[in-house]
């Protein structure tokens, strides 16, 4: 991403409300299908929000970005350790997790989805579980895409064929942030369509700032429950390592 972007990240990620949706989910995934014992890698693990919250899963974590400045920030924030490294190439031994998890990066306009995939299957031990967050709808690109330098935007269902030919088996592909999509295409298409937009990473107002969370917290709690989304700005994917 640009530098500015890590900055606004690590700004925003503790208390931003997509920020505390987001890993709400990929814990809620975790908890759900930790894998078997063993270290948790976050590849691309940005300025380390994730990784802070992923501190009371009580077990090893290593953290990857591919800006060396990030890593540090995320060593610093999370206590984890963390290293500048390449996803397409990862600087880690076969079978040295036993989870991994990835927010929003194979959609990076410098990944290669399919060699990323099959580095994150290499460095998977069998068993081990893999939790993705992919943005959805490729007509739903705009301006903040072209900010944090993503290529594409996919469906659940070309996700789990992306994964199914990388040799993932028990793959879930769900949509979330359901409730919020007619906002999110409002705001990216209608009131900030210009190119020169900025992107939506940064502090909103406290009052709606609870208020959207609030919203995520509603569709997280009836997605605990079992109902699942027909459509949703982002996807989120679990899968198994065989």
């Amino acid at each position: 991403m640009e530098p500015a972007e890590y900055d606004l990240m690590d700004a925003a990620e503790e208390r931003m409300w997509w920020y505390r949706a987001l890993h709400a989910r990929v814990l809620d995934a975790l908890a759900r299908r930790p894998g078997p014992p063993g270290a948790l890698l976050d590849a691309g693990c940005g300025t380390g929000g994730l990784l802070r919250r992923m501190a009371a899963l009580g077990r090893p974590l290593v953290g990857l970005d591919y800006n060396p400045g990030a890593a540090a920030r995320a060593a610093a924030k999370s206590g984890a350790v963390a290293a500048a490294g390449d996803v397409n190439r990862l600087p880690f031994a076969d079978r040295a997790f036993t989870a991994l998890t990835s927010c929003d990066v194979i959609s990076h306009r410098a990944v290669d989805p399919g060699a990323a995939l099959a580095e994150f299957r290499r460095v998977l031990a069998p068993g081990g579980t893999m939790v993705l967050n992919l943005p959805a709808y490729q007509w739903l690109y705009s301006a903040h895409d072209a900010r944090v330098h993503n290529a594409r935007r996919f469906t659940a269902r070309g996700a789990r064929g992306l994964l199914a030919a990388t040799g993932f088996t028990a793959i879930e592909a769900r949509y979330w942030n359901a409730l919020l999509l007619p906002l999110m295409i409002l705001q990216r298409k209608v009131l900030r369509s210009d190119a020169e937009a900025r992107s939506d990473v940064a502090p909103f107002p406290p009052l709606l700032d609870a208020a959207l969370h609030a919203v995520t917290a509603a569709e997280r709690g009836a997605a605990r429950l079992g109902l699942r989304y027909p459509a949703g700005g982002s996807i989120l994917v679990v899968a198994t390592r065989p």
